[in-house]
């Protein structure tokens, strides 16, 4: 974990530890343990059904024999950045100062590489705390293209995430990602014009709008998170990293055919970059 007497810099130890140089400066409350349970389980529910707000996720707690009310409820779920979805008038707002964008990818077919790149955020928990995962997913391939952890919700997390993507594999002519305040903040939005990338964002609480991503959540969620019960940052850090790096090579989609995600993202590039 971070030391702050250490004679490497605060941010060469974030960035040992692959998360976000903002979050070593901030001091979080402390989460208490049962409130850490009451987390993991919600975000089980929510995964499994994603149409469930903060009243249904309470009935379903208290029909485990889980007491809890609605309002704190509500408060976890914000606390996780997660919320219910489903379809609803367009009067919700990304943070103050922060501009939205259409929706870009409907009845679009995504025929190659690099047309179409999506982010999202989700929750991890840990065995006495939690952090928060972003990825960079290319929705032809499938292939995850850059991924970052964070304790905090900050946009500099989504930021590094991008700024990675774009070093090591070119750019995208679309990206796609939620309203969130961490996408829609100015300095993730300018990143992208100065690339003359194309914006595309969700619907609000649109989750088939991000429905690859989604699925991607789903996989290192059942296939790795939930199976572990990570005791540091670093720990979380290792074994996501060691499945997102058999999810990229090792693990066949039937979308390609049973080809892996780096298979089916490498084979259809142009022959010049693959060449690079």
């Amino acid at each position: 974990m971070i030391d702050r007497s250490h004679e490497l810099p605060l941010s060469g130890q974030a960035k040992a530890l692959g998360i976000s140089r903002g979050s070593v400066y901030y001091l979080a409350r402390p989460t208490s343990d049962a409130d850490l349970v009451l987390m993991r389980r919600i975000d089980e529910l929510h995964l499994e059904h994603p149409f469930a707000g903060s009243r249904m996720l309470r009935d379903m707690l208290r029909a485990e024999g889980r007491e809890i009310g609605r309002r704190h409820a509500s408060t976890l779920m914000k606390k996780m950045g997660v919320e219910a979805i489903y379809r609803r008038p367009s009067t919700s707002k990304p943070a103050p100062g922060h501009g939205i964008y259409p929706y870009l990818l409907r009845n679009l077919a995504v025929t190659r590489p690099n047309q179409v790149w999506a982010a999202d955020i989700t929750y991890v928990p840990m065995a006495r705390g939690f952090v928060y995962l972003v990825a960079v997913v290319d929705l032809f391939s499938r292939k995850l293209l850059a991924w970052r952890l964070s304790i905090t919700l900050s946009a500099d997390f989504c930021v590094e995430a991008l700024e990675e993507a774009l070093a090591r594999h070119g750019k995208p002519e679309i990206f796609n990602t939620d309203q969130g305040s961490q996408f829609t903040s100015q300095v993730f939005i300018e990143r992208l014009k100065s690339e003359r990338i194309a914006i595309s964002m969700d619907g609000r609480g649109r989750w088939v709008d991000n429905v690859f991503v989604e699925r991607l959540w789903r996989s290192v969620k059942y296939e790795e998170i939930y199976l572990r019960a990570y005791e540091t940052v670093s720990q979380a850090r290792a074994g996501i990293s060691r499945y997102l790096t058999f999810f990229n090579t090792g693990r066949p989609h039937t979308a390609h055919g049973g080809k892996t995600p780096d298979s089916a993202y490498y084979a259809s590039l142009p022959a010049v970059q693959q060449a690079a």
